[in-house]
């Protein structure tokens, strides 16, 4: 893992999800639970637990397909990350953007926790946004 625990967990993500792997391992970290709990929350991971290996901590995640009419899978993740440590990106509650009309989420880093564009409007809160997920 780098330095920047946000984009390391999207190309994870990404990739085990352009191979077809249906589980994968991150190291555990205050954000990555949070990021992940807020996946397993809307749907777009299926299974999350903690392993522990050698005084390791790891979220062992398992990924959600779709399945065709003809019996193949197909990936429905995307993920892009918007703010970077070198450029970070802040909205307030009112210009937090919506993706897909409100199909896709925004996870935002705020004052309170990490958390949904939606909760971020309910709460009437701002803050750094990390990635956008559809």
């Amino acid at each position: 893992m780098g330095k920047d625990t946000i984009a390391d967990i999207i190309t994870y993500i990404r990739n085990a999800d352009m191979n077809k792997k249906e589980v994968i391992q991150i190291t555990l970290t205050n954000i990555t639970e949070n990021t992940v709990k807020i996946l397993l929350r809307e749907g777009f991971v299926e299974n999350v637990r903690k392993h522990r290996e050698n005084d390791k901590y790891f979220l062992i995640l398992t990924l959600r397909y779709r399945r065709n009419r003809k019996g193949s899978y197909k990936s429905f993740l995307n993920l892009k990350r918007i703010s970077a440590p070198g450029l970070r990106i802040y909205y307030n509650y009112k210009r937090i953007p919506r993706i897909l009309g409100g199909m896709g989420i925004v996870i935002l880093s705020t004052s309170r926790g990490i958390m949904t564009d939606r909760e971020a409007r309910l709460g009437r809160i701002g803050g750094e946004v990390l990635c956008y997920i559809w």
